[in-house]
C-alpha cells in the first residue's frame, strides 16, 4: 500500500535579486507551510554551524593528508615485514584514505550549504524545489533534498 503523500506547500516568498555576494536575508530562506520563518539569530546560528564545521573538516584533511605522507613513505620501507606486516600497513593505509575521502565528502556538502545559505536557496530541495523544512535543516543542515525525493532516491 503506498504511503499518502502530503501536499507540500511552496515557499511564501521567491529569492529576490540582491547585490552580488550579499547574504540572504532570513526571511527569504524557504519553509515548508506551518513552519515559522527563519530568524536571523537561526540564520547566523546554521551559519557559524556550517563554517566551524568546515574549519574543522579542513583541519581534519591536513591531518589525513599527513598520515598519509607518513604511511606511504613507510610503505616502502618493508625490509623484513612478515605478510601481517605488510597487511596492517595496507590496511591502515586504506582506512585512512577512506578517512579522507569522507572528509573530502562532507567538506564538500558543507560549503555548498554555505552557498546556498549565501543565495537564498537554502531550504530548498534540489529535485523537486519544494522546501526541505525548516526542522530537518536545524538538524541536518547539509540536506539538499526533501524527506519525499530523498526516500525515493533511496528506494532506487
Amino acid at each position: 500500500m503506498a504511503a499518502k503523500k502530503t501536499p507540500v506547500a511552496k515557499a511564501d516568498k521567491v529569492p529576490t535579486a540582491r547585490a552580488a555576494g550579499a547574504p540572504a536575508e532570513a526571511e527569504e530562506l524557504a519553509v515548508r507551510a506551518g513552519e515559522e520563518p527563519w530568524t536571523p539569530q537561526e540564520v547566523e546560528e546554521a551559519r557559524g554551524e556550517l563554517a566551524s564545521e568546515a574549519e574543522r573538516l579542513k583541519e581534519e584533511l591536513v591531518a589525513s593528508g599527513e598520515a598519509l605522507d607518513g604511511l606511504m613513505r613507510d610503505s616502502g620501507d618493508g625490509a623484513g615485514d612478515d605478510d601481517a606486516d605488510t597487511g596492517t600497513k595496507n590496511i591502515t593505509r586504506e582506512h585512512e584514505m577512506a578517512l579522507a575521502a569522507n572528509a573530502r565528502e562532507m567538506l564538500y556538502q558543507t560549503e555548498r550549504a554555505l552557498e546556498r545559505l549565501d543565495a537564498g536557496t537554502y531550504g530548498l530541495c534540489e529535485n523537486c524545489g519544494n522546501p526541505i523544512g525548516k526542522a530537518r535543516m536545524q538538524a541536518f543542515p547539509r540536506a539538499t533534498l526533501c524527506v519525499e525525493c530523498k526516500q525515493q532516491q533511496e528506494r532506487r
